[in-house]
């Protein structure tokens, strides 16, 4: 049966659901909290999958409402964020980079993570906010130095979209411009709608695309990725510890503000994300003021 994870409800209150699709291609929604109560490193590596669908396909999950409630990331906070740099050769190109050689790798704090629908803060000073839209991999199973890309292959529980908000003043060049400056403002994940699992979806062949205020901007696909999944798992394990629930980002195509082609983000823009089969992220953005961004 096939399925997509999403966490419904206030910030801190989210509810784990699983949306099931019908014979008749209609789309229910089912509690799961009978099973867990979160979508997390947990449920995903103690078999959550497996024993949604069974309990499905026995009617014992209770099928509940929708209107007027919050959609949230649908990975509660995960331990880490991983991120994946210029693993698209047109975007290495639009960042004045040449291909990279081997995978670059980098951190987002995990309390970046927000809902796909959430209002968006552009922090006081940014004057250089850009979109990313982006495969995210969820993690299953623990990976550290694994042998290879069938064993990584396997650690990846499923997939989610994902917007690697960044600002290229705090990134690049400017006063000390450093990535993590640059990759670490609040509300600059937003992850979701849902989460599919790994068997359902061919990560390698998916579309993706961005606009903003309705213009088309980002129009790729995973099999321009110059490191495919299992070979980006791979590698970051060789460095770090991945856990269950953790989610790596893979990058991102060209399209963006970076490449001088189209304005960076500004106040009352309106970003929308969508990869195939992982559904449609829209954000309205606003300018934060220096009392909330303390």
């Amino acid at each position: 049966m096939n399925v997509k994870f999403a966490r419904l409800g206030a910030p801190g209150e989210e509810q784990p659901v699983v949306i099931a699709q019908e014979a008749d291609g209609e789309e229910k929604y089912f509690d799961v909290s009978s099973l867990t109560n979160d979508i997390d490193g947990r449920f995903l590596a103690g078999g959550g999958v497996a024993r949604t669908r069974e309990a499905l396909e026995s009617g014992s999950l209770p099928e509940i409402g929708l209107e007027g409630v919050r959609v949230g990331s649908p990975i509660a906070r995960p331990g880490s964020v991983v991120c994946i740099g210029m693993n698209y050769v047109a975007h290495a190109a639009e960042s004045g980079a040449e291909p990279p050689t081997i995978p670059v790798v980098f951190l987002k704090p995990s309390n970046t993570v927000c809902g796909p629908y959430d209002a968006a803060p552009i922090p006081p000073s940014a004057q250089k906010y850009d979109w990313e839209v982006e495969l995210g991999i969820v993690i299953g199973q623990e990976a550290t130095y694994l042998s290879g890309v069938e064993e990584a292959a396997a650690c990846i529980a499923g997939f989610v979209q994902a917007n690697d908000l960044s600002e290229r003043e705090y990134q690049i060049p400017g006063a000390a411009g450093q990535w993590t400056k640059g990759k670490s403002l609040p509300a600059s994940t937003p992850l979701g709608p849902w989460m599919v699992p790994a068997d359902q979806l061919d990560g390698e062949k998916l579309r993706l695309r961005s606009w903003v205020n309705g213009e088309p901007r980002q129009d790729s696909s995973t099999e321009d990725l110059i490191f495919d999944l299992a070979t980006v798992v791979h590698h970051v394990s060789q460095y770090m510890l991945l856990e269950p629930g953790d989610v790596l980002l893979t990058g991102t195509p060209q399209g963006v503000a970076l490449s001088g082609r189209f304005p960076y983000i500004q106040p009352g823009d309106v970003i929308e994300l969508e990869i195939e089969g992982l559904g449609r992220q829209r954000q309205e953005f606003y300018r934060a003021t220096a009392k909330e961004a303390v």
